[in-house]
């Protein structure tokens, strides 16, 4: 296939925007190693996505289930790096996430008044 259209790809998804998705998805897995399932030649790796998508030979299920499970699960940190969230598992930082809570359902709301009309407003009319 020379080119791929929009249309060719029409078949095996459901919409434009859900082939952006699926694309993404599939360019991560070829750039992580996975073998194309249509010749690469010298095409950057999101025109072979799409070929493959539009070739019909690409399990569009599965990469769609990628696509899913990637914004579900927490990405791995490499050893000897810490994560940034604070974890609800520290005894001390439950207490502060509490008196915090606390502190901030007490406060009353923040009620911006109008501007009263001045003489030269009444002035100008």
């Amino acid at each position: 296939m020379a080119r791929t259209t929009n249309s060719d790809t029409l078949p095996y998804v459901e919409s434009r925007y859900e082939l952006g998705m699926l694309a993404t998805q599939r360019v991560r897995d070829l750039n992580g190693g996975a073998e194309p399932v249509v010749e690469k030649g010298n095409d950057k790796m999101t025109v072979v996505a799409l070929r493959e998508i539009a070739s019909g030979k690409l399990d569009v299920n599965a990469v769609r289930h990628e696509f899913v499970q990637s914004y579900k699960e927490s990405p791995a940190l490499p050893d000897g790096e810490e994560s940034l969230e604070i974890g609800s598992e520290d005894p001390m930082l439950r207490e502060i996430d509490a008196e915090l809570e606390s502190v901030l359902g007490e406060e009353e709301p923040i009620i911006i008044a109008e501007e009263p009309e001045t003489a030269e407003s009444d002035d100008a009319e």
